[in-house]
């Protein structure tokens, strides 16, 4: 060790100080005497008593001393008081004490004293406090405590202080650097053929390397420590490990103006053959892993044989608390009480308050290693009562998480565990937040494919509906598979699938038209195949290459009749009631969007009472290892197997065991249960003659004369009036009055070709003839409202009867004069 670093930082002796066994004081581990070894270097500092290097490694950091402030300490050259004469120089000095490690953990103290005495310089300074950052890495490799200098020393001298290196100044601005020769007999370059330039240096990086080394070169931020491993190939063609920290100073105007750092062989800090195989391996298989949970299983399985682990547990960092994603045993009871009062449905949830060791350690960002007797606080300890490493991640300048290895039995740390575990905490934290970033955005996908279907589904008479969407796992962007029921009047229902083409926010926003476009056909009172016609023609004029598939089922609830269309989709399945499946023949139409004026023929299908009608996307029956054919034979095989009075645990089984999805899955099933009440209906087609008002209300009696419904005979009567007068008065064109019998409801709905939806009047003017028609349906109806129609709308009141004898008669088709 020749000291090159502390000879160009004018340190005439540097010692290195590790705690010994006993932890109650330093001793010399390594040393670099004067050439005229006219200084020495204790042996050994008591760590409670009063020396400068007590001080220093009980404040936590640097303190410098002048000859005059040695002087207090009772120093005479570089000994304690006492020390006989003989022993050392008479001559003044300056000295500095640097503490090694951070709070969580000492590791040491590194020692410099000049011979001068007038003091340490800001930039001298500034360069042993970076050499020290140097020794701490030394020591973290070694890994051990002293108990003999004679005999430990020796084995520890090449992993302490750094055997070649040197100290540079550079100037950003203009790319001037000021190096030791040191330094440039670390690069190969004579000192005759260096200019002075970086160039000259950045030549000779490797050029993976040379990105990282730029954010020395043109810094960003001031007053900051760096430290970065980076490779160089010299002129004669050999590769070299070289290590370097620096700081960043600030000029007058706040911006950096010199960059303070040392240089030195990397060599001894590289991983073995074995360390760098294992990383590799872990980063190999952090490629794949696209969850947290998937992150932490790969950390698991990769880290816990080769270290010979008994306890892994792998968290997110949210803000003051780690959230477990993984702990490996997963038994509560491996682990502390104080996590097990803390666990939460199937993952822990502990505060860093709670744990200052893991907290400072989090803070400083450097591996933790802590041997078997250590005094650590209980939650802790009892993760590795024989050894722990707590292994900090990070990704992108900022903590995202941590990992704790524990052993129960003795694990003796060797010199290579800190370089190994630090490079695989780098790996582990990248692929954490790259995870972290794949489920927020998954989750993002999911929310706006979640947003644009229905938030629920409506209540059925006659029937019960259910769906299950599940987002695709594997990439991020939102698909176009959609569902919907939508309830019409005369008791029909209709149910429809779809999926657009494509998985990006163009298939969503495809998705979201279709599924309203589709909505508002069949409300206004298409058929299926006009609806879907429409919705073909309303696609192909948007000038987009997507296309989109559907089945559309226009299911009447008192008849069971379905008439089912088809457009390039998958055609339904049926359960029957005694349990066999169907998949009908549906004649098809093409895909909506591809041509203008597309086909789509209906298919008249009769379902009994108890049938299950499913509807399905591909995604749920075909896939890189699914046959469209398999994957529709065991969807049947289930569906016959299924309980068909539960069907939300018939969707729960179809949609179970995609856990790895390429594509989203859809699943929308009614179950067909009949009317137990049937409606009764009566129309009347209203003429346009002065006294069309007297023959609707002539219908309305005669028809409910027949109904046996009595009590509320004045008050429908009075309702029809309005309605009619309405419609007779303000629109042209045919007008229809239908009414409805259900139960204890009856239902008045007056049909015009005027598309203008009425609105009720806020505040009449009572001496006004008009303006109260409304105010007054509202007032005597249980409820109204307008729907669309084809063409025109639909003003509708529902009135709830006393209860009444059998109805004498159904009503038979509606009337036309």
């Amino acid at each position: 060790m020749d000291g090159q670093i502390f000879a160009s930082c004018g340190v005439g002796l540097a010692a290195v100080y590790v705690p010994a066994e006993n932890g109650r004081e330093l001793r010399l581990a390594e040393v670099v005497e004067d050439a005229d070894r006219r200084l020495r270097a204790p042996t050994a500092y008591d760590l409670v008593g009063h020396s400068p290097v007590a001080d220093a490694c009980r404040a936590g950091r640097p303190l410098w001393l002048t000859t005059k402030d040695a002087a207090r300490y009772g120093l005479r050259g570089h000994v304690p008081a006492g020390t006989p004469d003989d022993a050392v120089s008479t001559d003044t000095v300056s000295m500095g004490a640097l503490p090694l490690g951070g709070e969580a953990r000492l590791l040491g103290c590194l020692l410099v004293v000049d011979r001068a005495g007038g003091g340490f310089g800001a930039d001298q300074r500034t360069l042993l406090e970076l050499c020290a950052g140097q020794t701490a890495a030394g020591l973290g490799k070694a890994g051990a405590r002293l108990t003999d200098r004679t005999e430990t020393a020796p084995r520890l001298r090449s992993a302490l202080l750094p055997a070649r290196g040197g100290c540079f100044v550079l100037t950003p601005s203009t790319g001037h650097i000021d190096v030791d020769t040191a330094v440039l007999d670390l690069f190969g370059i004579p000192p005759e053929d260096f200019d002075g330039e970086i160039s000259a240096l950045l030549e000779c990086t490797v050029p993976d390397d040379a990105p990282a080394l730029m954010s020395v070169v043109v810094p960003r931020q001031t007053n900051s420590d760096q430290h970065l491993a980076f490779r160089i190939r010299r002129r004669n063609g050999e590769l070299h490990w070289l290590d370097l920290r620096c700081r960043v100073l600030a000029g007058p105007d706040g911006r950096p103006q010199r960059v303070l750092g040392v240089v030195s062989d990397a060599s001894r800090l590289r991983p073995s053959a074995d360390d760098v195989s294992l990383v590799q391996r872990l980063s190999a298989a952090l490629s794949g892993a696209t969850t947290i949970r998937d992150v932490s299983r790969v950390v698991v399985d990769s880290l816990r044989a080769p270290l010979n682990a008994d306890r892994i547990a792998v968290a997110e960092l949210e803000g003051d608390h780690l959230v477990v994603t993984v702990l490996d045993p997963p038994e509560p009871d491996a682990w502390p009480q104080s996590w097990r009062s803390e666990w939460r449905s199937e993952w822990p949830d502990a505060s860093c308050h709670a744990l200052p060791t893991l907290q400072n350690t989090l803070r400083e960002g450097h591996v933790g290693l802590w041997p078997a007797g250590v005094e650590l606080e209980p939650n802790l300890k009892g993760i590795g009562p024989g050894g722990l490493a707590v292994l900090p991640l990070r990704a992108d300048g900022r903590m995202v998480g941590v990992c704790l290895v524990g052993w129960d039995g003795e694990h003796r740390f060797g010199p290579g565990d800190r370089s190994l575990l630090t490079a695989a905490a780098g790996v582990m934290g990248q692929a954490l937040a790259r995870a972290h970033a794949l489920d927020a955005g998954h989750e993002l996908a999911a929310m706006l494919q979640r947003s644009l279907l229905p938030r629920k589904l409506p209540e059925l008479a006659g029937g019960v509906a259910v769906a299950r969407y599940l987002p695709a796992t594997v990439g991020l962007e939102v698909g176009g598979d959609w569902y919907d029921v939508i309830p019409l009047s005369d008791s029909h229902v209709v149910m429809v699938i779809g999926d657009v083409q494509g998985h990006s926010a163009g298939a969503a926003t495809i998705m979201g038209q279709m599924r309203t476009a589709i909505r508002a056909y069949a409300v206004e009172g298409h058929p299926p195949d006009v609806v879907l016609a429409h919705a073909n023609q309303l696609l192909v004029g948007m000038e987009t290459d997507l296309f989109a598939t559907c089945t559309y089922v226009d299911l009447d609830m008192e008849e069971g009749t379905a008439w089912v269309v088809r457009a390039g989709h998958l055609p339904p399945l049926l359960r029957l009631p005694d349990a066999t499946t169907e998949e009908p023949e549906i004649e098809g139409g093409p895909p909506l969007g591809v041509i203008a004026d597309g086909e789509f023929p209906m298919t008249q299908l009769s379902l009994a009472p108890g049938t299950l009608v499913t509807l399905l996307t591909d995604g749920l029956v075909e896939s890189a290892t699914l046959h469209l054919e398999d994957g529709m034979r065991a969807v049947r095989k289930l569906l016959a197997a299924a309980d068909p009075s539960e069907p939300e645990r018939v969707a729960d089984r179809l949609a179970a065991g995609t856990h790895q999805r390429h594509d989203d899955v859809a699943v929308l099933i009614l179950r067909y249960d009949g009317m137990q009440v049937r409606p009764v209906r009566a129309r009347w087609a209203v003429w346009r003659l002065p006294d069309a008002v007297m023959h609707a209300r002539r219908f309305t009696a005669r028809t409910l004369r027949d109904w046996s419904v009595t009590e509320e005979t004045d008050v429908a009567l009075l309702i029809v009036s309005e309605l009619v007068t309405n419609a007779v008065a303000h629109t042209t064109g045919e007008v229809r009055l239908n009414l409805t019998l259900t139960g204890d409801r009856l239902r008045i709905a007056v049909n015009d070709a005027s598309p203008r939806t009425p609105v009720k009047a806020e505040s009449v003017d009572w001496e006004e003839t008009g303006g109260r028609g409304l105010l007054l349906v509202a007032a005597m109806s249980a409820a109204w409202g307008s729907v669309p129609l084809s063409g025109g709308k639909q003003v509708w009141c529902d009135i709830t009867l006393s209860p009444r004898d059998e109805l004498a008669h159904d009503a038979g088709p509606a009337c036309t004069p």
